[in-house]
């Protein structure tokens, strides 16, 4: 990368609100992260499904069509669970 390049990269930065610099700064760290890389690189599932996973599937599906989702946030009070606990349990120590 050339100095210029650098100089416009830290100039577009600067002119961005709080939530694109938060967009950018998730991007960056996957970006430099190899494990996110990878996995974000990686290919897509395709083992078959197993008969009881199309039955839990198909039984999901029928769920919803009658019931509202359950928001994350709700979920996590449920089980009584911070989303700061989920962040740390998440980085590398």
């Amino acid at each position: 990368m050339s100095a210029e390049q650098k100089r416009r990269a830290h100039e577009l930065v600067e002119g961005l609100d709080a939530g694109q610099l938060d967009a950018v700064v998730r991007l960056l760290e996957v970006m430099t992260d190899p494990v996110a890389r990878a996995l974000a690189n990686a290919p897509i599932e395709d083992e078959p499904i197993s008969e009881e996973g199309i039955r839990a599937l198909d039984e999901a599906r029928e769920w919803l069509k009658h019931n509202r989702p359950v928001p994350h946030q709700q979920v996590m009070a449920e089980i009584e669970i911070t989303q700061e606990e989920i962040d740390c349990s998440n980085k590398p120590r």
